[in-house]
């Protein structure tokens, strides 16, 4: 859970993981969205590759990434979870009654 954190703490990583809830890209009309360099955003699409939030593929001379959107799913649900969000509310408490 740790490493899809990290990968989400930075806005550009946050920004990439967007671009692939519209589908597929390849690596180039990624990088193209940013004013960043090639190997800068290289190292970002490595820390989404290690978080396991991206899934790489070559086609011809392109990486084309998609969005694995399960993993980042069970990431916070396993964070909220963790602060017991996944326990049931308690009742609500009956209203109080009002004498005249």
């Amino acid at each position: 859970m740790s490493h899809v954190f990290k990968a989400l703490s930075d806005p550009t990583r946050r920004r990439v993981l967007q671009l692939l809830r519209q589908g597929p890209m390849s690596a180039g009309e990624i990088s193209d969205r940013f004013e960043v360099s090639r190997p800068t955003m290289s190292a970002h699409f490595a820390v989404l590759k290690e978080a396991d939030l991206v899934h790489a593929e070559k086609a011809g001379k392109s990486v084309i990434y998609h969005l694995k959107l399960s993993v980042l799913e069970e990431a916070l649900l396993g964070f909220v979870h963790s602060f017991g969000g996944g326990a049931e509310a308690p009742a609500p408490a009956p209203p109080e009654e009002t004498t005249q």
